[in-house]
């Protein structure tokens, strides 16, 4: 971009990069991490196991782990991205993942732990306050890697949802299917202090057919009608914990995105018979647990080696 007769790059986005010795899976794995976190929430879980990004190359699946524009080692600056949205307070990450009598039981450390939930704050830093044009950035950088290293398996974690439904909205042709973890919502929702998703799925613009140009057209819209072609048949699975906000919002989630055209199926925990997971669940106690989960559907829904 060009300010004040100087160019600068805006929003670029980095991406760490791991492949097993033998690649016994068809497709890559993208890695997006959540809100206001980094690519390292797919490295380790807080009670120090492997999390989800080594499961992934162990069980054969070449794997690109981003941090989205202007978190972790993609870098911001105000004048170039704009301002960012409040801090991560303890109180909130209380809210969010162990509310107090919230029967929350799969959390990897005890919740009177200071220096563990130090360590655990430590990775979150703020997101910008234009949560449309965040989305836009994340949609066009994962695009941009789309292009690079072709087909591939999206997995997003809580805001980074609409980062999903977003990039099959640009290519469509290069999405495998997409892993949601406890995403982003409800339709329309309002997310205090951080933004709404003005256009049903999304914040940022994406495409119906028939065309919708305004967030009131889809608003307004019959809801039977609200095509996406970006998204027609793609696989989708929607993963929700049991304690977790962020699981009732698969209740206007799943026939959205059925409307859209989506193939989509919900793994609920407690369905399940798995009970006790909030909305960390890729780092609690029994994330390897969940990640075998994740890893049976890609091979009922694409055809992937299912290792476990």
């Amino acid at each position: 971009m060009k300010q004040d007769g100087r160019h600068y790059q805006k929003g670029p986005m980095y991406v760490a990069w791991e492949s097993p010795e033998f690649i016994t899976q068809p497709y890559p794995v993208v890695l997006v991490h959540g809100g206001t976190l980094q690519g390292t929430e797919w490295l380790d879980t807080p009670d120090g196991r492997p999390g989800w990004a080594q499961r992934f190359v162990e069980a054969g699946f070449v794997v690109f782990r981003v941090d989205r524009p202007g978190h972790g080692r993609s870098p911001y600056h105000p004048d170039i991205m704009g301002p960012t949205g409040p801090a991560f307070s303890y109180e909130r990450a209380r809210e969010v993942y162990f509310p107090e009598g919230g029967g929350e039981t799969q959390w990897p450390f005890e919740l009177d732990d200071e220096a563990a939930f130090d360590a655990f704050i430590a990775a979150y830093g703020p997101m910008p306050v234009d949560l449309a044009a965040s989305q836009t950035l994340d949609a066009d950088r994962l695009a941009q890697l789309l292009d690079k290293i072709g087909k591939a398996i999206i997995v997003t974690h809580s805001a980074s949802g609409p980062s999903g439904w977003l990039i099959a909205d640009h290519r469509p042709d290069l999405v495998a299917a997409i892993v949601a973890v406890e995403p982003m919502g409800p339709v329309f929702g309002h997310t205090p202090g951080i933004g709404t998703l003005e256009w049903g799925l999304t914040a940022a613009p994406i495409t119906f057919d028939p065309p919708h140009d305004t967030p009131d057209q889809v608003r307004q819209a019959d809801p039977y009608s609200l095509r996406i072609p970006g998204l027609q048949g793609v696989p989708v699975a929607l993963l929700t914990g049991e304690t977790s906000k962020f699981a009732s919002f698969a209740s206007s989630i799943i026939p959205f995105l059925q409307n859209a055209g989506a193939l989509v199926n919900h793994l609920d925990l407690p369905a399940l018979g798995i009970h006790g997971n909030g909305h960390g669940l890729i780092y609690e106690r029994n994330s390897d647990e969940l990640f075998g989960i994740v890893v049976q559907w890609l091979d009922t829904a694409i055809g992937t080696t299912d290792p476990m």
